[in-house]
């Protein structure tokens, strides 16, 4: 998998020039690491400490550079697809889940797998099943080739059909109009997914439900922060890596919530003065997969540009935990782990 290389920068890069008004940052919160990714993060670590280097995790366990790094100098391996690892090793499903047919090769290779699916994502595989098993058609709101959806999808083939957009839903066929239902992946825009459901809905009025939302917890309360700060700030930066869908939607969302610009940043050293040129206000937030340590360096940074008054914008609290994956719940002296999992360590409202 590619990875980004970081230098860091010395200390004050950014230049204190002087604006019309107050600096001052608005701090998003909740942001950050959300239960199911301090789950799934929490699994390598375990697994490397009970079973001993090297732990291979399927995919990206979640989708932050800075994550899958640390994971690998701990001696975490990992592999695009379970043929890829040696036969009767140990393997770590990512958060994002995997179909029944990756399931079955990593038995048929003898490899002890360990599933770190974030249980919301889980949900969304046994709605699948229960609407394929009752000859529904499956309209998956998603993101054709996003791990999420591929093994969504993957639990009835079948019966799914990927809706990628709102423009799309003008333009998909079903067998039976009468027999449709819509689900979708966990990480997408809120607004985004209701238009493409409005649309749907107009073509297909007998378009049935979920039986619960189907997008996230802590991307829905992302999205309500962000666009809370956004309608005050010049400038939004947003902590997380390209290929975390929830990270590139919060800078979608800011943007259509009235921050004047938005970028998304992997490090503080991305920051670019320019971007800061004639700027009050700095919005801050990060996606679900992202640690809060990234979110302090960028405040560091943008402190040294005399953005030293940081205000947090609170809009929800958040204290859902999931256990470890049963593989794990116990040490190899068969103690128990106590450790309960969340999004908390993490910092942004919690």
């Amino acid at each position: 998998m590619p990875r980004l290389p970081r230098a860091r920068a010395a200390a004050g890069r950014l230049q204190d020039n002087p604006v019309v008004g107050r600096k001052r940052v608005l701090l998003a919160a909740p942001r950050g690491y959300c239960a199911g990714v301090d789950r799934a993060v929490v699994a390598v670590e375990k697994a490397l400490e009970r079973y001993g280097a090297p732990v291979y995790v399927r995919k990206q366990i979640v989708h932050n550079i800075h994550v899958v790094t640390e994971l690998e100098e701990k001696g975490a391996i990992f592999v695009e697809e379970v043929d890829e690892v040696p036969e009767g090793a140990h393997v770590v499903f990512s958060a994002h889940g995997v179909s029944p047919a990756v399931v079955n090769a990593a038995s048929d290779r003898g490899l002890h797998a360990i599933d770190a699916t974030c249980p919301l994502v889980t949900k969304v595989h046994r709605e699948a099943v229960r609407f394929a098993r009752d000859d529904f058609e499956i309209l998956l709101i998603g993101h054709d080739g996003h791990e999420e959806v591929e093994g969504t999808a993957g639990e009835a083939p079948e019966h799914v059909t990927v809706v990628n957009s709102p423009e799309e839903a003008d333009t998909v066929v079903v067998k039976d109009p009468n027999k449709v239902v819509w689900l979708s992946q966990t990480t997408l825009s809120v607004d985004e997914t209701m238009e493409t459901v409005n649309r749907l809905r107009t073509r297909f009025p007998e378009l049935h439900n979920p039986p619960s939302d189907d997008i996230c917890y802590a991307t829905q309360n992302r999205q309500v922060a962000i666009k809370k700060v956004a309608a005050g700030a010049d400038l939004v930066i947003v902590v997380g890596s390209s290929n975390s869908s929830n990270s590139v939607r919060l800078v979608e969302v800011a943007l259509e919530y009235g921050a004047k610009a938005a970028y998304r940043v992997d490090y503080a050293e991305e920051i670019q003065q320019e971007w800061l040129d004639g700027v009050e206000t700095i919005g801050v937030t990060s996606g679900a997969s992202v640690p809060e340590v990234l979110v302090r360096e960028v405040l560091d940074a943008i402190g040294d540009a005399g953005y030293r008054d940081v205000e947090e914008v609170k809009t929800a609290e958040e204290d859902l935990m999931f256990s470890l994956p049963k593989e794990l719940r116990q040490d190899a002296a068969g103690k128990r782990d106590e450790r309960a999992l969340g999004g908390r360590a993490a910092g942004g409202g919690a």
